[in-house]
């Protein structure tokens, strides 16, 4: 099963240190931590997000496919880095894939991607052991739809402007879920974390009060409507 985990670095309250962190550059007194906590509030709610950007977010992400993972890598702002699970040490004999929504539903097509999963594995190590065929060009035959982990580090702004494209219903589902996933993690690792997930990870829709994409859902009415 898919899960984000998130690393004990990660800030604990982002509201408070974001007000900590303004409060520097305004002469104010750092000190308190409830005016903190409403200077960090203060400067959200009125559109001061590169505060955002000292909030530090650190993760694993284990059990998504490798091709959710490289659309993930393309929310590169804010300088965000991270490792991979690496495909050149991957166990064949036994490795681990997602199962799409849409197959599990039709045992008949279930049965064809499990298959074909079982052929690949069969494959790759028939290669390494057999021939002797180097175990990461063996690897070439793995699919997207393999499962990977990463450890991943970025900011809060570069999370919010992610959640704006990705909780679109219109992003990737396996996307969708992971969003999820992260939205639920971020909340039970404190209060401070409930509040900006409920308040500020949306669809882009919610926040415009439109849908800007071409082919709509139909959950917010086009801009021209």
């Amino acid at each position: 099963m898919a899960k984000v985990i998130i690393i004990e670095e990660t800030t604990k309250n982002p509201i408070t240190l974001m007000g900590q962190r303004a409060g520097v550059c305004w002469g104010a007194n750092i000190e308190d931590a409830e005016k903190n906590y409403k200077r960090g509030l203060d400067c959200i709610i009125s559109g001061h997000h590169r505060v955002m950007e000292y909030v530090n977010v650190e993760m694993i992400l284990d059990g998504y496919s490798a091709r959710v993972i490289r659309e993930w890598y393309t929310h590169i702002g804010g300088a965000p880095t991270r490792l991979q699970a690496s495909t050149r040490y991957i166990k064949y004999e036994d490795f681990k894939y997602v199962l799409p929504h849409t197959v599990e539903k039709n045992l008949e097509a279930k049965a064809v991607y499990e298959e074909t999963m079982k052929t690949i594995a069969e494959s790759a190590a028939k290669l390494e052991n057999e021939f002797g065929i180097p175990r990461e060009d063996a690897a070439m035959l793995l699919p997207l739809g393999m499962e990977t982990k990463i450890v991943d580090k970025r900011n809060l702004r570069n999370l919010i402007e992610m959640s704006h494209q990705r909780m679109c219903t219109r992003a990737f589902w396996e996307y969708r879920e992971l969003m999820r996933d992260l939205c639920n993690a971020l909340k039970e690792y404190s209060e401070e974390w409930a509040y900006l997930v409920d308040h500020y990870f949306m669809p882009k829709c919610d926040v415009n009060g439109y849908c800007t994409e071409k082919k709509s859902c139909g959950r917010r009415p086009k801009k021209e409507d």
